[in-house]
């Protein structure tokens, strides 16, 4: 023993001691455990680990972990024992378990179940091409699917999972596995420990903080996590000693003697006790002895019966049932699974342990377990979730568990079998249900038994139930399941109760005085739990009731549906009549009867009678969805106003696409079952009376109406009739295939509007015609849309407005299937009602068929089933044909509130009753109280003419008789007969006699009822209008002959229709047309149909007399027709005065734009000496005047100054660079124009003097200032007051005041600044354009005079010295605003920031940065010529104006000036350059010739002589080509200069040497290799094996000088208004050269020579020699530095932005895992700037920068404050514009040319050319402020 004492010290010791001897104790024991007899070792580390693993200790303390890691490892390093481990992984799955916002795959080709989904690993290892797939971004985390046979089809699965490597794995060693099983029972128990002592009840009075318990968890848990990643081998060993019951008995009690561990069980006991998990002895005790037993009874299902709300009868169900079911079946857990699963819901289940536990589940044994585990708690799972705060968090918790168990058949079976998972779900949601129950308003409010959920409680509003629904509705996907569920009695009686719930919930009572106060927002939480928890089961179970032999289970739900709905009924104490001004949308157990009947007769071939209840019960059954029709037609007939809108946001979900299978439909669907059982005439005058039009239906002109204003008269009536027309007419529930369903649903919503294909899947209602094309033999969605629609690609329109890809009906679409009657039922707006017809009539005009006003066509239906062949009984009952007459004759007789739609309704009723005639059967010519129609036949009745009505009019009505009764006898007995004729008629009397007759078929008296007194006779309070009367109207009319005397008002002709009409009708034109041709088509069907018919049409057409127009009947109708004539012609004075006014408008828009057109006003000012011309007027567009600019009151240009570097991201090559969508590819910025120049300045400050350097580079390539006009001009004090009242006026603009920005008041263009124009005089071109020959020395002489006398700006600048005028006050501010718009950076480039010099360079870079990016805009060259599409808007002139006048400021000093050198040889005094402290200044052939010259245009006088102009250009292109000259040479291999350089010096004398480009080619070789030689440089570099020709050479001169001849012309351009000559790209050079006058007339193309424009002032090799000596003579610098400058890059390719893969999710899947280089985590919003590549953090936090968010940054330092990203995880690209952003919209577009914002659908995306390169365009063009609308403020904030 002593040995083994010492063993256990030597433990206790090590635990003690540091990690080598933990490797060594580890390594002993695992030795000693591998040999024969290991009980030593065993006893040893169990000590070791009572001591390491003590629970007391506090578990943030590392210690034990290591320990363990350590033994498990049995003494080698962790990381390679888990390499070892991992190298036995036999799994077959892939199992990798994911969160929330994961980003995974789903694929509905490859998928069984419709929750399978795949990691994007094995997505892309598997081979999915054409595919439905799309990429999802995970909402409660879920697993992959990939190798699971049970959840997808193998063909999918990824290449590794396929050849299931898994399997040939050898065997694993078992020492390697065995210290894990010894070690981690104890490790587990640790954890439960420590789970158990931080557990606190929720309602004990202690803080409770269970994530802090959770937290000082986190290392351990995500050690279990890291187990399971291990792979199969180690899942196994964790499955073991989960399930094992022994070692979980073994180990959970602790020791005895340990205080502690009996404690700690105790906790878990009390826990346990608390949570109601009680055994089912207990239970059923409980449950017999006393119904409101302990509230806290098991899974709550007995505390169900507390409620006294409950019905007896289900409360008899409960107690059998509870008695039945064991609900969970045990006192305590059995195994470490089972507690730790209780933990993890008493915790809420953190999401570590939800992760432990799913990543387990690719072991067989563990799922099977674990799954009876998670169904044994998952009553108390819910309860948990009830009680809890954060439920939405824990709900997708549950579901991200429940929803891998459940999807697989095989398991749900299993426990639905063996664990009763359907039994426990039911009743648990009956559970949650209950807490929420009120009691019902509907009927009778007092004594109603009903009970109802109450859509306000957190549960429903929350949607807290939808774990349990969406489980339940999964595992009801399985045919065995679903198959259970309908085999069981009680279970689905349980469910009727539950779905009776809803039944009547969120009950809507009509206002009638007040509007209510407060606006209820419960009716989504209603709509969302009907669809929920009662539709969505239900189309669940109807899925397994498709074939014959499911027969059975369709007839127990009805049957039960029925006993639920008459136990309803009884609860609610209805009788027959719905109470007035209640409506209530939520009937689901109409809905499941309507249904499961639907599916019995369509798929079961059952017989519909045989389902169907008594007379009675259909009665009842009616009028709840009844009552829904008339409330939606009250709704819209603003019957409900005082109800809110929310009345309207119900009425409108009841119809939208989410709802309308499971509310509409089947309503619609259950009214036409009982239509065709019912009555008739029962039927149709109960659709009046709820309706409320009953007293409307009267031949008399005036009426009463006690329900309704007459302003709602018209709606309802329409909606009666609508209602009826559809229906009579819609085939969905009656015969129509599914192929046609989906036919028609799709044909109604592509003719409301053109449809994206993904709003076209949304809108098309799911269930009855699942799209995906699962069911056999039907049609897909792709083919069927294919068929009806065209596909119109994504277009642009002008003014960038981008269009998506759209679908649009075939031309034969319109012309046979648009059915308006299906486009009134799925419309949730009127205005698509109104939407279709107008493209309905746009197709007819286009097409020619008819131009005036269509009615809305007739359609063809498909033939009935012949199970509803009783709906057509409705179009032949005289109820409604008598309703058809009456309604005929008040149109005829132009009676009040009739409408065009009313006929329309009523001649499609009549026409539906001639397509839909019933076999005659004459038995029932039954005791008609009326004798209105002889018979019920339509044909029949429409030729019966009725001669007298009697009618009940008020007193007042015009048709009440004032004479005395006649006098003579023969009168009276005529009178007395006609009195004895009349007909009259009652709806509501009718209705009722049926009713009667209906209840007491039994009894014979029935018949005898005494019909009760016509209805309108009631008692009438006193104070109300006058009394009614009774009058005999004579009307001699039948339905026909009403129907062409109507053809004759509609068509305003007397006899319209001839007596031979009939004969030469060509049919074909009937289909489209308007009211005439429906009646036409009408007379000629029934006229076919019956000769009877024909022969009453010629009789009544041939009494030719001209009908008496009706009279008019009261002086009010007159009133109305004179209102209606009002009405058209105030309407026809509105339009022409419209018209009026836009052609004024376009006239005078059209003068604003002409006014601003750089040629008028290019003539240059005047000095006084010039002949005055007439002044150049402006009109100022905010106060309308138009006069001159003056020196007081300026007028000026609307411009939008912007920074830009788009000039500075060009680069040499023409080819785009490529985004790096791999770790490999980079892009480097070093070649783009902006560095190139950076270097170049940076070189020169080195080595020469700074004022020189600064004139001789232009800057602005990165942050130039741009500037840009819409061409609208102003008076600058009108500005000033328009933007005071913007200033005011600041409601929801996109631009901010304060900055300046507002928008043009004419074209509301944005703008932030005003460039005043000069006050200036038009002149004859003449004195300053005509050349006046003189020699180039004079005029080289002039210019350099007018370069010294800085003559003064046009006198009258500076009136009295000391005093500004307004105008250059002005111009200092538009300076001052080109200088704001910039940043400093691109400003001071000067060693002295703020020196003139510096601020000389900006000033002619801002003229220079605009020529270029006119250039650009030209596209890079001038060949196209003429004015270009931006002169209309050029505001140069201008700006050279404000420009000029500002450099004057600062005169060039003469001794520097560069006219000289350019112009004339001067000795130069080189022992002064060479010591001098003074540095030199830069060499002529450094310098940028395009600058000089606008240095020169801008410091000269204004205006500018033209040739003193030419003359500067002249100079300056010989120092151009003499550089280009040098820069060639230089790419010479020294052989080849040698060549040129002696060949040249031959031709020396030769007469024309100083145009010759060889000559000075070889004068400037010897010259540049005196001294300190250029050519040093690549002496070394013999490889420049290069033969230049003469062509060769001669192009690429031309090439070196183009950009600046591009430049001097464009400036020529807007300086005197020459026109540009378009020209082929080979000619620009000439064509230039002529045009700035270097060249007298063009030669041939092919002839022209560069050297041929030189024009020498002086001595030409003197001069080009003393420029070479100023680069020969520069001692300090090295000869590659002089290289560099001599070299120049003239060329610049167009700006483009990235090249974009043409797939976007290379881009995704590279971008979106990336970590972000400055703060290295993975961004949540990670961007692309599309013009560097740049990879930054959209409002990421981490890379802020004195408060700026990165994206802001980056657009700052890359576009000068313009930056364009791309959003990678929405596919989305926004522009950052200075302190606004907008949204731009996507360049990735999907099959169908849709974009996907935030990838929410998910499919692939592949880059739109055409979008992209208009984005490009833009952003080139700079007009992105002007295309894009919705712009707004960012606050740094991106």
């Amino acid at each position: 023993t002593s040995a083994n004492d010492d063993v256990t010290c030597q433990c206790m010791m090590a635990a003690s001691l540091g990690r080598r001897d933990k490797k060594a104790t580890a390594t002993r024991l695992k030795a000693d455990l591998n040999r024969t007899d290991n009980s030593s070792g065993v006893r040893q580390l169990q000590e070791l680990l009572d001591a390491v693993l003590n629970p007391e200790k506090p578990a943030a303390d590392t210690e034990a972990l290591d320990w363990c890691k350590c033994l498990i490892a049995g003494g080698e390093g962790f990381e390679d024992f888990c390499k070892t481990v991992r190298s036995y992984d036999n799994a077959t799955l892939c199992g990798l378990v994911w969160t929330a916002n994961f980003v995974a795959y789903r694929c509905r080709t490859c998928g069984i179940s419709p929750c399978m989904s795949l990691c994007a690993e094995c997505f892309n290892n598997g081979d999915h091409t054409g595919h439905d797939f799309n990429m999802f971004r995970s909402q409660a985390g879920g697993a992959c699917d990939c190798g699971d046979s049970n959840v997808m089809r193998e063909s999918g699965f990824c290449r590794r999972h396929r050849l299931r490597t898994g399997e040939n794995v050898p065997s694993i060693p078992r020492d390697l596995l065995l210290m894990s099983e010894m070690v981690l029972p104890r490790f587990i128990l640790c954890i439960i420990q420590y789970l158990r002592d931080g557990y606190i009840e929720p309602d004990t009075s202690t803080e409770r903080d269970l994530q802090k318990v959770l937290q000082q968890l986190e290392p351990q848990i995500s050690f279990l996590e890291e187990l399971t990643k291990m792979g199969g081998a180690m899942r196994t060993v964790l499955t073991k000693i989960l399930t094992n019951q022994q070692t979980f008995k073994d180990l959970s009690m602790g020791q005895e003697e340990n205080l502690y561990a009996k404690r700690n069980y105790d906790k878990y006991l009390s826990a346990l006790k608390n949570s109601g998990l009680v055994s089912v002895e207990e239970k059923c005790h409980g449950a017999a002895a006393d119904v409101t037993g302990d509230a806290e009874g098991g899974a709550g299902a007995v505390v169900l019966l507390g409620k006294t709300t409950i019905t007896l009868y289900i409360k008899h169900i409960f107690i059998n049932f509870l008695s039945a079911v064991a609900v969970n079946d045990f006192k305590k857990h059995k195994c470490f699974l089972e507690e730790l699963l209780f933990w993890t819901i008493k915790y809420e289940f953190p999401q570590k342990m939800v992760t432990f536990l799913l990543n387990m589940l690719p072991d067989q044994d563990y799922k099977i377990t674990f799954t009876k585990t998670f169904v044994q708690h998952y009553a108390f799972i819910m309860k948990t979730l009830m009680k809890s705060h954060e439920s939405d968090t824990m709900s997708n918790r549950i579901v991200h568990i429940s929803v891998q168990l459940f999807s697989n058949e095989e398991l749900a079976r299993h426990v639905t079998e063996e664990c009763q998972l359907l039994d426990i779900m039911v009743t648990v949601l009956l559970y949650m249900m209950e807490s929420c129950l009120i009691k019902s308003e509907l009927q009778d409010e007092e004594n109603s038994r009903h009970v109802v959920v109450n859509c306000s409680e957190a549960l429903l509003k929350n949607n807290t139930y939808w774990p349990l629904v969406s489980d339940f509705i999964n595992i009801l996907s399985h045919q065995s399941v679903a198959k259970n569920f309908l085999e069981d009695h009680s279970l689905l009686m349980l469910w009727m109760s539950f779905v009776s719930f809803f039944q009547g919930m969120n009950l809507n009572k009509r206002e009638l005085n007040e509007h209510v106060e407060f606006e209820s927002q419960t009716y989504y939480a209603a709509f969302a739990a009907e669809l929920e928890a009662c539709a969505q089961p239900m189309w669940g179970l109807l899925t397994h009731c498709k074939v014959k032999e499911t027969q059975e289970y369709t007839k127990t739900v009805v049957r039960y549906c029925l006993e639920t709905l008459q136990i309803w009924f009884d609860a609610i104490g209805f009788i027959d009549e719905p109470a007035p001004n209640q409506v209530t949308f939520h009937l689901p157990l109409h809905r499941y009867y309507a249904m499961f009947l639907s599916k019995a007769v369509k798929c079961q071939g059952l017989d519909l009678d045989s389902l169907l209840p008594d007379q009675e019960m259909l009665m009842k059954i009616m009028v709840h969805p009844l009552q829904i029709q008339a409330c939606l037609s009250e709704i819209h007939s603003n019957m409900w106003v005082r109800n809110g809108l929310q009345i309207k946001g119900q009425a409108m979900t009841y119809v939208q696409s989410h709802f309308c299978n499971s509310m509409i439909d089947p309503d619609i669907y259950l009214l036409q079952v009982c239509a065709s059982r019912l009555d008739p005439d029962y039927f149709i005058s109960s659709v009046f009376e709820r309706f409320k039009v009953v007293d409307l239906l009267t031949m008399a002109s005036q009426h009463q109406n006690a329900v309704l204003d007459s302003e709602q008269e018209r709606p309802m009536l329409e909606g009666a009739l609508t209602f009826l027309v559809i229906l009579t007419s819609l085939r969905v529930h009656l015969g129509m295939t599914d192929d046609e369903i989906l036919r028609a649903e799709m044909v109604s919503q592509l003719c409301m509007n053109d449809r994206t294909h993904s709003a076209l899947l949304d809108l098309i209602p799911e269930n009855p015609n699942p799209k995906s094309g699962i069911v056999p033999g039907s049609c897909s969605f792709e083919e069927m849309l294919s068929a009806v629609a065209d596909f119109k690609a994504p277009v642009f329109e002008p003014g960038g407005s981008m269009q998506q890809g759209m679908y649009t009906p075939k031309a034969e679409v319109w012309e046979k299937e648009f059915d308006p009657i299906m486009v009134v039922l799925r419309t949730v707006y009127r205005r698509d009602v109104q939407s279709a017809m107008d493209r309905y009539s746009a197709f007819l005009k286009q097409s020619g068929i008819h131009t005036g006003n269509p009615w809305p066509p007739y359609k063809e239906r498909t033939p009935l089933h012949p199970c509803y062949k009783g709906l057509t009984k409705l179009l032949h009952c005289k109820t409604l044909h008598i309703v058809i007459f009456t309604l005929l004759y008040k149109i005829w007789m132009d009676h009040q509130n009739m409408s065009e739609h009313v006929l329309c309704m009523v001649l499609y009723l009549i026409e539906l009753g001639l397509d839909n005639q019933v076999q005659d059967n004459k038995e029932d010519e039954e005791h008609c109280h009326d004798s209105w129609f002889p018979g019920t036949n339509l044909l029949s009745n429409l030729h019966h003419v009725i001669n007298f009505v009697r009618v009940r009019v008020p007193e007042t009505a015009p048709e009440v008789k004032r004479e005395a009764p006649p006098s003579t006898s023969t009168e009276a007995s005529s009178y007395g007969q006609n009195l004895r004729e009349a007909q009259v008629f009652s709806l509501v009397a009718e209705r009722r006699r049926k009713f009667q007759e209906i209840i007491n078929r039994s009894n014979t008296e029935a018949t005898q009822v005494v019909r009760p007194k016509s209805s309108s006779t009631r008692w009438v309070p006193p104070g109300t209008p006058p009394q009614l009367v009774t009058e005999i109207l004579e009307i001699r009319e039948s339905m026909l002959s009403l129907l062409i005397k109507l053809h004759q008002k509609l068509s305003s002709k007397q006899n319209s229709l001839s007596a031979s009409w009939l004969e030469d009708m060509d049919t074909s034109r009937h289909t489209h047309g308007d009211g005439i041709t429906a009646i036409e088509r009408i007379l000629t069907k029934a006229a076919m149909r019956s000769c009877q018919i024909k022969r009453s049409i010629q009789d009544i057409c041939g009494k030719v007399c001209p009908p008496v127009p009706p009279k008019k009947n009261s002086p009010t109708d007159k009133k109305t027709m004179d209102k209606e004539e009002r009405r058209q012609r105030a309407r026809e004075r509105q339009q022409k005065l419209l018209a009026e006014f836009a052609s004024r408008q376009k006239s005078f828009m059209e003068t604003a734009m002409d006014v601003e057109s750089p040629d008028t006003e290019a003539a240059m000012d005047l000095g006084a000496s010039e002949v005055m011309e007439s002044e150049v007027l402006y009109d100022c567009v905010i106060c309308g005047q138009s006069g001159p600019s003056t020196e007081d009151r300026p007028t000026g240009l609307v411009v939008l100054l912007q920074a830009s570097s788009v000039l500075g991201h060009r680069c040499k090559s023409k080819e785009a660079k490529k985004l790096p969508t791999s770790d490999e590819e980079h892009i480097y910025a070093a070649d783009t124009c902006g560095v190139a120049h950076d270097v170049r300045l940076t070189l020169m400050q080195q080595f020469f003097k700074d004022s020189s350097c600064l004139q001789s580079v232009s800057i602005g390539w990165d942050g130039g200032v741009y500037v840009q006009t819409c061409g609208h001009t102003l008076h600058i004090d009108c500005h000033k007051s328009y933007m005071e009242s913007l200033r005011n006026d600041q409601v929801l603009q996109g631009f901010s005041v304060d900055k300046g920005e507002f928008t043009c008041p004419l074209c509301r263009q944005f703008a932030n600044s005003v460039l005043p124009c000069r006050p200036g005089r038009e002149t004859e071109a003449g004195a300053w354009h005509t050349p006046t020959n003189k020699k180039t020395f004079v005029l080289v002489k002039e210019v350099e005079d007018l370069q010294e006398k800085l003559g003064p700006f046009p006198v009258s600048f500076t009136i009295q010295p000391g005093t500004e005028s307004n105008l250059s006050k002005e111009m200092e501010l538009v300076i001052k605003d080109i200088k704001n718009t910039t940043q400093k950076k691109y400003m001071d480039y000067g060693k002295n920031p703020g020196s003139p010099d510096n601020d000389f360079l900006f000033m002619y870079s801002v003229a220079r940065t605009n020529l270029e990016l006119e250039l650009v805009h030209r596209g890079g060259n001038l060949c196209s010529g003429g004015a270009s599409a931006a002169a209309k808007r050029s505001c140069l002139n201008q700006l050279f104006h404000v420009l000029a006048m500002h450099m004057r400021l600062y005169s060039i000093d003469s001794a520097y000036n560069p006219w000289t050198k350019l112009t004339q040889v001067t000795q130069m005094e080189l022992t002064g350059e060479c010591f001098g402290n003074e540095r030199p200044e830069v060499p002529m052939l450094f310098r940028d010739v395009p600058s000089l010259l606008i240095i020169f245009v801008l410091t000269m006088p204004q205006p500018l002589r033209k040739e003193h102009f030419t003359c500067v250009v002249k100079m300056l292109y010989n120092l151009q080509f003499t550089q280009a000259l040098a820069a060639l040479s230089t790419k010479f291999s020294p052989e080849e200069r040698q060549a040129w350089s002696t060949s040249g010096a031959l031709k020396k004398n030769a007469a024309n040497a100083e145009t010759s480009f060889e000559v000075l080619l070889s004068h400037v070789i010897s010259e540049l290799s005196k001294d300190n030689s250029v050519y040093k440089v690549n002496a070394e570099e013999t490889l420049m094996v290069s033969v230049w020709s003469p062509q060769s050479i001669e192009f690429s001169l031309q090439q070196f000088c183009l950009p600046f001849l591009r430049l001097s012309c464009l400036l020529q351009h807007h300086l005197y208004g020459d026109n540009l000559t378009s020209c082929l790209e080979e000619e620009e050079f000439s064509s230039l050269a002529v045009c700035l006058g270097l060249l007298s007339s063009a030669p041939p193309s092919n002839t022209v020579h560069s050297a041929s424009c030189l024009k020498w002032a002086v001595s030409t090799f003197d001069l080009v020699s003393q420029w070479c000596t100023e680069v020969t003579g520069l001692f300090q610098m090295q000869a590659e530095q002089s290289l560099t400058l001599l070299v120049q890059e003239p060329q610049w390719a167009s700006p483009r932005l990235l090249q974009l893969p043409d797939n976007y999710n290379i881009i995704f899947q590279y971008y979106h895992r990336k970590a972000c280089t400055a703060c290295k985590k993975v961004p949540k919003d990670p961007a692309l700037c599309l013009v560097c590549g740049t990879f930054v953090c959209l409002k990421g936090v981490c890379c802020k920068q004195q408060g700026i968010c990165e994206c802001v940054l980056h657009s700052q330092h890359c576009g000068a404050a313009t930056g364009i990203f791309l959003l990678i995880n929405a596919s989305v690209i926004i522009i950052i514009r200075g302190h606004r952003f907008c949204l731009w919209g996507s360049v990735y577009l999907d099959a169908h040319g849709e974009e996907d914002r935030d990838l929410r659908r998910g499919k692939p995306l592949f880059l739109c050319e055409e979008r992209y390169r208009v984005l490009e365009q833009q952003w080139v063009s700079h007009t992105f402020d002007h295309i894009n609308k919705r712009w707004g403020p960012h606050y740094n904030g991106l």
